[in-house]
């Protein structure tokens, strides 16, 4: 992981207060780099009333963290180019401004060593795919975030 990368957010964040936010929709990040995987559940979360703002690697979803709105959600793919979902994850949770923000880690890799090492990294929950649509709604009730 680049520490410019990590060290370039901290600087675009500066002094500003994250958390406790003020909005009408919740507002979501999706790291993902299939593109048709992207979509679904980009799907999924605007079939929720949540926004939602994309990134194909985990650099860029790094950048999106710097340019956007603090999210209230985050879903992260693990095998990506470029950075991996791990890595993202690890590289958000060295700021501690992202502490409350949920992270769920959505992949095809199901072994439960992969399980234990994305939570280690601080992924809040895992899914694994192919999600549906049901199953992305309770992972997300579970953390609070919708009224079930």
């Amino acid at each position: 992981m680049s520490l410019s990368l990590v060290d370039g957010l901290v600087d675009a964040l500066g002094d500003r207060q994250l958390w406790p936010r003020e909005r009408d929709l919740m507002l979501a990040l999706v790291v993902e780099d299939s593109k048709t995987i992207r979509m679904i559940l980009c799907e999924y979360l605007r079939k929720m009333n949540i926004q939602v703002v994309e990134a194909a690697n985990g650099r860029e979803g790094l950048e999106r963290l710097k340019e956007m709105s603090p999210p209230d959600l985050v879903l992260v793919d693990w095998n990506m180019p470029v950075m991996s979902g791990i890595d993202f994850i690890r590289a958000v949770r060295e700021l501690n401004v992202y502490d409350p923000l949920p992270l769920i880690m959505v992949t095809t890799n199901s072994e439960s060593d992969h399980v234990g090492t994305a939570m280690d990294a601080g992924a809040n929950l895992y899914i694994q795919k192919p999600c549906t649509l049901d199953t992305l709604r309770e992972k997300i009730e579970q953390l609070g975030l919708l009224k079930t």
